[in-house]
């Protein structure tokens, strides 16, 4: 239900600074989209950026800019050294300004995270997400490194940000530096925490002196490192206190080092995960502190400020599926909030791929300026059938757009494919984007049949305009023998709950819903979900207190509810196409609870015993009680017209999007984004 404007009232104050003040306590945290990287891409920065400050963000930071060559993230990536930079982005503040908004601009040297020949570290020790070895930086570069950034961030005044962040967590520059792990110096640099905090605290120093006092200067701390030599929570507290002595009006809270094989930001990482390590940080510093990592709504948001936990609340990706969060809550429609489900599919997995960084549930996200709903000049009648998420998405838009839509779909209940994801444990999250789409149907006027299936006669006879079939999937049965017994059964079931699965389980397929099931099967139905921090932090061998290196320390034993097999055909290794940012949590998931996965496998027949296979030609059996079968997926396009049918005057035009269109694997980012392209286009 849409609560009242004065549901968030801590959230809604406005935060001040001495010299200036921030109009909420929410901020938009970086969050790199590519389009920094090249100066023709600056008129579409402005415009994303200008859409969330309008939406009533009280702050907001760029992604991620170089004050050096030695620093770029990617060859030729977005820096400002020169005055020749300023124009673009004063393009960009220009935007924020004239919405009300602040905006700071991310100064982040990538040292051993770059991707380019040039990197730099505390010491030449590589990274295991770059190809490229480090040089250790000499006191001659240790030197050039500081001018870099104090030129940067003058650079960044003239352009008129309201202020910098540096950013010092994640494993970057001044991370690397302040860890042992990866500062193994015996000069004045290295050694002691008072000589690893060098490089960031006289950093800080020297751009404070440069800029003035009336300039923001964040600053991004890691608070908990979680790699094997970070730092411990006496030694962050140390560098922080040392940071605000030379100069920072606030600080930003960093979670994980990008080589950390421990989640951060998944949609299996609980809400508001590390905000207790944030209000630590409060207590032992005087500026304000800002959480960060896994905040998404308000609620969590409010009751963080209102208890004192923290002064403000970070959040990235949750603007770019809304950038109109804000408002929205400030006017109590927190039902209409268009929900980060943390699934990372269009923004950090783009952004790794050297893609436009977009959203999954906002296919608008970074293409402000070419996707754009405008109101149809002569509106329509449009039937979209299948309620899924790629239906869902054109019958909204659609409908934004003017059109007269009806949306069929045979179930009783909106989702499709939606409804059973968010069955997976970590997967809740889900549930959020079909209440955004509940909301938006009402509020788009679309009339919404349930349990109505059509055919395309009756469609022909309605005389719409145009057919949108968004119908889906069937799944494959593969051709083995015995496939058709009792103790074979579909993923759908499973997830239904429709069948209740033995002790032992072989799942056949091995892309994302194999992976989906897996994690199903293992939970304990007993351990209620979404999982507890506490619960989660046991897991993963997290220790919020820091009290050891880097806040790690060992795991909780695994207890898997079944023993699972998890079977391919293909010899490629098992989860090979799960996304970059999130599928090694898959993998970690299923490897920590045993289960056995199986590449190579050759499906001979299912019986009484189990499921019998060939693995590299040898036969085995496999003794379990039920058969999963998650192998793959067919378009249900029976609705379409045959390809050579004679065209009939005044009959829609078909068109058909999603899984209809292609089935090969579920992808609900193609699919939102397909039904929203076509919908603006009608």
């Amino acid at each position: 239900m849409t609560k009242s404007a004065n549901a968030h009232p801590h959230l809604m104050q406005p935060l001040d600074l001495g010299f200036t003040s921030l109009r909420n306590r929410i901020m938009m945290g970086s969050m790199h989209t590519g389009l920094e990287d090249r100066f023709y891409n600056y008129p579409k920065l402005a415009a994303y950026f200008r859409e969330r400050a309008k939406g009533g963000v009280g702050l907001i930071v760029t992604g991620g800019i170089s004050p050096n060559r030695q620093g770029w993230l990617l060859p030729f990536g977005g820096t400002l050294s020169s005055i020749l930079d300023v124009p673009n982005h004063r393009t960009v503040t220009q935007a924020v300004h004239d919405e009300g908004g602040k905006i700071l601009m991310q100064i982040l040297h990538a040292g051993r995270y770059g991707y380019q020949p040039f990197v730099v570290s505390a010491s030449a020790v590589k990274s295991p997400i770059s190809m490229f070895k480090p040089k250790a930086l000499t006191e001659d570069g240790i030197a050039a490194t500081i001018k870099a950034y104090v030129r940067c961030a003058r650079l960044a005044q003239k352009a008129g940000y309201d202020g910098v962040e540096i950013m010092g967590s994640e494993g970057y520059l001044l991370n690397q530096f302040l860890c042992v792990r990866t500062n193994q110096r015996t000069d004045d640099w290295g050694g002691s925490i008072d000589n690893r905090m060098r490089l960031p605290v006289e950093i800080v120093r020297q751009v404070r002196e440069a800029v003035g006092p009336n300039f923001i200067l964040m600053y991004r701390h890691s608070v908990l490192d979680l790699v094997e030599g970070g730092n411990t929570w006496a030694e962050v507290v140390h560098v922080a206190r040392a940071l605000e002595a030379a100069g920072v009006t606030l600080f930003n809270t960093g979670i994980g080092w990008h080589e950390a094989r421990t989640p951060t930001i998944v949609t299996s990482v609980p809400r508001a995960a590390f905000a207790s390590v944030a209000a630590r940080l409060k207590k032992a510093v005087k500026v304000p502190v800002i959480a960060s990592n896994r905040i998404n709504m308000p609620d969590d948001a409010e009751a963080l400020i209102a208890s004192g936990s923290v002064d403000m609340v970070s959040m990235a990706r949750p603007f770019l599926a809304d950038p109109e969060w804000v408002n929205k809550v400030a006017a109590g429609r927190v039902d209409e909030i268009n929900t980060c489900i943390a699934c990372n599919q269009a923004c950090l997995d783009h952004t790794f791929a050297n893609k436009r960084a977009s959203c999954l549930v906002n296919p608008r996200a970074g293409y402000e300026t070419e996707l754009v709903y405008r109101r149809a000049q002569q509106p329509k009648k449009v039937a979209v059938v299948g309620a899924g998420p790629a239906g869902l998405s054109a019958a909204t838009v659609a409908a934004e757009c003017g059109h007269d839509v009806t949306l069929f779909d045979s179930s009783d209940r909106i989702g499709g494919q939606f409804n059973l994801a968010m069955q997976v444990p970590g997967k809740e999250e889900f549930a959020q984007t079909l209440r955004y789409f509940s909301r938006q149907l009402a509020i788009t006027g679309v009339k919404l049949q349930l349990q109505t299936r059509v055919t395309r006669e009756y469609l022909l006879r309605q005389g719409f305009d145009e057919v949108v079939v968004a119908t889906g999937i069937v799944p494959r049965t593969p051709r083995i023998t015995g496939v058709e017994r009792t103790n074979v059964v579909s993923y759908i079931d499973v997830l239904q709950r429709k069948v209740t699965v033995g002790k032992r389980v072989a799942i056949i397929g091995a892309g994302g819903i194999g992976f989906d099931v897996g994690e199903f099967l293992l939970h304990d139905p007993s351990v209620p979900l979404p999982l507890s921090i506490e619960h989660w932090c046991r897991d993963w061998g997290v220790d919020l207190r820091a009290q050891s290196h880097g806040g790690l320390v060992e795991p909780a034993a695994a207890k898997p509810y079944r023993e699972v097999y998890l079977l391919q055909r293909k010899t490629t290794r098992l989860g090979a196409g799960l996304g970059k940012t999130s599928g090694w949590v898959h993998r970690a998931v299923l490897q920590r609870n045993g289960v056995t996965m199986l590449g190579g496998a050759e499906y001979q027949s299912i019986d009484n015993t189990g499921l019998h296979i060939t693995v590299n030609g040898e036969p085995r059996v496999l003794e379990v009680d039920h058969v999963v079968l998650c192998a793959g997926q067919e378009p249900l396009t029976e609705l379409m017209p045959p390809a050579d049918a004679p065209s009939v005057a005044g009959a829609p035009r078909f068109h058909k999007i999603g899984g209809a269109a292609l089935a090969s694997e579920l992808d609900a980012k193609r699919a939102i984004r397909e039904g929203a392209v076509l919908a603006a286009s009608l």
